[in-house]
């Protein structure tokens, strides 16, 4: 586990890898980051072998030298992709394309890199043909599973049913970086591939009724019926709406897809003051990103301390923090009365004039098709380590799976995107025979301005808070522990921490969260 740094004669300017280069100034597992004319590159040693790749990763261009190589894999220090350090294709999401790969040449003990190489995902034996594979929703799950499929060699039908018109897109970046206008359309899909090239067809703006689990049959919205082989319910969740006089005023809305954010875009023309209702990761994101745009922004949320069942009180005090000091003004410990055209009326008798409500509550799971057809529910879809629901060949993935942690042992669900995207991976790789147990380490990240906090493991309850570093100068680790067993930690400046922490997860499961020095 070694992430080379730079000679250091070359740290202030990155060597040029087209110039020969000694094999040994790169440790064996280790890395050099460096330039091909004024592209930059990361070699990487496995042994005597060097493979060279583009230094940036292929979900959100995070720089892989400040990653970490380990166990065969090279780890994106933002989002925790991973990549095969031996070919380049990506092999955990949120990543789902290949790394450019460049050719090294080798002269003795010496070597350079020289052109881009044109790079593929290896074939993956055939599972052959038969009944269609569904998969209802189109969100990071959906797309994920409709990936996994074609990467583990299936070459039958595969249908993905959205309710949505639009291709899969990454819905984190909604409250970020497509709100506050840093990203436009060209930036939102999840993949630099889609459905089509996949051949997986896609059919938008069609939901699904009801699911006969003894007959492999689905009753789409458009009444047609449709077979199935195996089927993967994607559902995700849906947006609380706020319970006050007046919240369904057209300047209310709600941002949970592409459509509701374009929407709140559109009205941001004749709006110069915003209300946002709720304390909530939606909510404080979607407030960042509004002032960003120069907006007056006040949030409004029944919570003294937003975040803090998540963060505990350091991390939500430094969130808050963040945001006044940025100009958001945030009233808490309040809640909402009634709403008319020009004010927000709190229950204390204050108002709030606000040109556009934006509502972030929390959201709720989509159950029903799975309740209708029979499903065991516990708040959320009962699935097993495999994500096998409770009737035969239907599988649950995402916002709505409730799932053993390996942990704990207890059943939990959780509401996070790279979450649902490597359960749709694993999903599809049971869907075709695999056995495969999903056991890996919750992740996410959260971005306020320039604020960004890593989060990794699950802790509902703790009975300890343990903070290493400073949470104010924005460099510190916080551990969540329960009866001394450490369950999640969270991090503020300390990207290889987190990473660590998630390689130590999954070489140490079952004994808690220990993180490497």
């Amino acid at each position: 586990m070694i992430g080379a740094s730079l000679p250091e004669n070359s740290k202030n300017q990155p060597p040029s890898l087209s110039d020969w280069l000694p094999i040994d100034s790169i440790k064996d597992g280790g890395f050099l980051a460096g330039k091909v004319g004024e592209e930059k590159i990361i070699v990487c040693r496995v042994g005597q072998e060097l493979f060279a790749y583009s230094a940036f990763c292929s979900h959100l261009g995070a720089p892989l030298d400040e990653g970490l190589l380990a166990d065969g894999a090279l780890r994106c220090p933002w989002h925790h992709a991973r990549f095969d350090v031996t070919t380049g294709a990506a092999i955990c999401a949120p990543a789902f394309d290949r790394l450019a790969a460049y050719r090294i040449e080798k002269r003795g003990k010496d070597f350079c890199v020289r052109e881009r190489l044109t790079g593929h995902d290896p074939a993956r034996k055939s599972r052959g043909k038969g009944s269609p594979i569904v998969i209802v929703g189109g969100g990071a799950a959906g797309f994920s599973a409709a990936d996994a499929l074609r990467r583990e060699g299936w070459d039958g039908e595969a249908i993905l049913y959205s309710e949505e018109r639009e291709q899969p897109y990454d819905r984190t970046l909604l409250t970020k970086d497509y709100l506050d206008g840093s990203f436009g359309d060209d930036r939102l899909g999840i993949a630099q591939h889609d459905l089509a090239s996949l051949d997986v067809k896609f059919e938008g703006g069609v939901g699904a009724n009801s699911l006969d689990a003894r007959n492999k049959t689905i009753q789409l919205g458009d009444g047609r019926s449709q077979s199935y082989r195996k089927v993967l319910l994607a559902t995700g969740a849906a947006p609380v709406e706020l319970k006050a006089p007046g919240a369904d005023l057209p300047h209310i809305l709600l941002l949970r897809s592409l459509e509701d954010c374009r929407r709140i875009i559109a009205k941001l023309f004749d709006a110069r003051r915003v209300a946002v209702v709720g304390g909530s990761f939606i909510a404080l994101e979607a407030a960042a990103s509004l002032r960003s745009r120069g907006l007056e922004v006040e949030v409004i949320a029944p919570e003294l301390h937003p975040l803090e069942k998540i963060f505990g009180r350091e991390l939500s005090d430094l969130v808050v923090h963040t945001h006044r000091a940025k100009g958001v003004t945030l009233t808490l410990g309040a809640k909402v009365a009634h709403i008319d055209a020009r004010y927000l009326t709190l229950e204390d008798g204050r108002k709030v004039q606000a040109d556009l409500v934006l509502v972030g509550v929390g959201v709720a799971p989509r159950l029903d098709l799975a309740r209708a057809a029979g499903l065991l529910i516990d708040r959320g879809v009962t699935v097993n380590a495999r994500l096998q629901t409770s009737a035969p060949d239907v599988y649950a993935a995402g916002d709505i799976a409730r799932w053993p942690d390996p942990l704990t042992g207890e059943s939990i669900r959780v509401e996070h995107w790279v979450v649902a995207e490597r359960q749709g991976q694993v999903a599809a790789a049971n869907m075709l025979g695999a056995d495969r147990a999903f056991d890996i380490a919750p992740f996410f990240w959260t971005k306020h301005f320039d604020l960004s906090i890593h989060y990794l493991g699950h802790a509902e309850r703790w009975d300890e808070v343990v903070v290493d570093g400073d949470v104010a100068e924005r460099d510190a680790t916080v551990h969540f522990r329960k009866r001394g067993r450490r369950l999640a930690i969270a991090t503020v400046g300390r990207d290889m921490a987190t990473l660590r922490a998630e390689l130590d997860w999954e070489t140490r499961k079952g004994a808690g969260l220990v993180i490497a020095a």
